[in-house]
């Protein structure tokens, strides 16, 4: 939230750019910025002079990022003034440099007849169904899921918006690799096909895919049928924040959805559940609905919609396009059990203070005066410092946790030692660092032929460097599409890698993804 952004000093500007920066990182990659409203949560709004020049403002620092800006909505504010004042929310969106686009899992559960395949037969290719399941799904496996090669009752359907928020899917007759290419934001959809004889051991299996959020769909017409109530209590299970889907509104008078949008508000209601049933029947109601529901998980967004008519669709993709990916809160207690480590991006000298490093945590805890290493150096060493005190968001902090920015100061650490991208981690961890590694990698776009002696920049988490190709394992140049386990190696010094972590690596057109399989 920022009131306003008009003309900033060179000095404030760059203060705001670092923290859009820090807060898309803490989004996963997304921030919502509302123009015109004070730290306080004061609506004071803008005159219209005022807006134009704030959100050039926001433009200017989204370009400084590399992300881009969408305008949600805007709203007047009721004030006794003769110029009408607005209030402006802005969805800022970048990609992450190890990531090709920014990924959101959502389950989705329902009934063998509740039109589920249907509505994702609709999202995911574009045309509408003619009452007699032609929008039926082409499947497509994640690229992750190709890669690790598992196969399941458990089938997955990609929808991608761009960075404008337009739908990116197969409606153009796109391949998936080509949506991939197009996306900044992919929703994965992991369909559950209805086996309610396994739902059980498919539940768990599902836990593995670490969904999101999860999507339950009900039909308007049969209203809350017996597995409904089973199917709530698994999205509880999952302990992800789950929305609704009330479809084939088209076959029903509106006295029956509204009678099941009751049914479905009561049982929400109840003591086992708990929840805020919250109907969204405009587009402002589903951006409100996206923001609510990732801050406070009792909320729950009921949709009504048609896969035929195409009623409402809309707004369910105004949801899924601001949804912002959240660590869900599993992942986070489990990130938060393993040992410190902190990236580094930023390095300053502050008067008084010394040295200051900001970054984020991407794993464990880190509280004031604890001891930890940084590294690797350019001879490949890790060097011993103490944290002597944490900022977050401009004010002192004893504990931060996994997923959180902030920065740190060191006392009289020497700043020479250190660059951007070198990790902080509990001196137990034992760092592991190399020059050479190996990688399964799928190569999504070529120009030329990938071959031994090639050099591409890798990213792998915050690092960034130049590797140049020494072999690629039963072949000897890679094609478009193609995969294998290539082994790199880096040019200028030593990083720190983990085995199984995503990488991206790029040059001109070039494009692959992957992950680390051997320092």
């Amino acid at each position: 939230t920022q009131l306003k952004l008009v003309n900033p000093s060179q000095y404030r500007f760059e203060h705001l750019v670092t923290q859009m920066k820090w807060r898309l990182q803490e989004g996963r990659g997304e921030a919502v910025y509302q123009i015109g409203v004070e730290d306080n949560g004061l609506l004071v709004g803008l005159s219209e002079e005022e807006m134009r020049a704030s959100l050039k403002t926001l433009r200017r620092m989204a370009e400084k990022v590399g992300a881009d800006i969408t305008v949600l909505r805007e709203r007047e504010v009721d004030y006794d003034s003769d110029v009408p004042r607005k209030i402006t929310e802005v969805l800022v969106r970048k990609v992450p440099d190890n990531q090709q686009f920014l990924d959101l899992r959502v389950a989705v559960l329902g009934n063998v007849d509740s039109g589920k395949s249907t509505l994702l037969g609709v999202l995911t290719q574009g045309e509408l169904d003619n009452g007699r399941g032609r929008a039926r799904l082409n499947l497509f496996r994640h690229l992750h899921e190709i890669q690790s090669g598992r196969t399941s009752s458990i089938s997955f359907e990609i929808l991608g918006f761009n960075s404008k928020g337009e739908v990116v899917n197969y409606s153009d007759s796109r391949t998936a690799e080509e949506i991939c290419e197009s996306s900044s934001k992919m929703i994965t959809f992991i369909d559950l096909a209805g086996h309610h004889k396994y739902l059980k051991t498919t539940i768990f299996g599902l836990t593995s895919y670490c969904p999101d959020f999860a999507m339950l769909v009900v039909s308007a017409n049969t209203g809350i049928a017996g597995t409904t109530r089973e199917h709530l209590g698994l999205a509880m299970a999952l302990k992800v924040p789950f929305f609704i889907v009330i479809s084939k509104v088209d076959l029903c008078s509106k006295a029956t959805v509204e009678r099941t949008v009751k049914q479905l508000e009561r049982i929400l209601k109840q003591p086992g559940c708990n929840k805020l049933p919250l109907l969204v029947n405009s587009d402002d109601d589903a951006v409100t609905a996206a923001q609510q529901f990732a801050q406070s998980p009792n909320i729950t967004p009921i949709f009504t919609l048609s896969s035929v008519s195409g009623e409402n669709l809309d707004l369910l993709k105004v949801f899924l396009n601001i949804l912002p990916p959240l660590t869900n809160s599993k992942e986070q207690e489990e990130l938060m059990q393993q040992l410190t480590e902190f990236q580094v991006d930023e390095i300053y000298t502050v008067p008084e203070v010394g040295t200051v490093v900001g970054g984020t945590l991407s794993s464990g805890i880190c509280r004031e005066g604890e001891n930890l290493v940084v590294g690797p150096t350019d001879d490949g060493k890790f060097l011993r410092l103490k944290v002597c005190s944490i900022q977050r968001n401009r004010s002192a902090c004893r504990v931060l946790r996994a997923g959180q920015a902030a920065t740190l100061a060191l006392g009289p650490f020497d700043r020479s030692l250190l660059r951007k991208g070198m990790v902080m981690v509990s001196p137990e961890m034992n760092p592991t660092i190399c020059s050479v590694f190996e990688a399964e990698i799928v190569l999504l776009f070529h120009a030329t032929t990938f071959r031994k002696g090639f050099q591409v920049t890798v990213h792998v988490g915050n690092v960034r460097q130049t590797a140049v190709v020494e072999k690629i394992h039963g072949k000897d140049k890679l094609r478009t599409g193609e995969k294998a386990v290539v082994r790199f190696r880096f040019i200028k010094h030593p990083e720190y890698l983990k085995i199984g972590a995503k990488l991206l690596f790029r040059e001109g057109v070039t494009k692959g993804i992957g992950h680390v399989t051997d320092l």
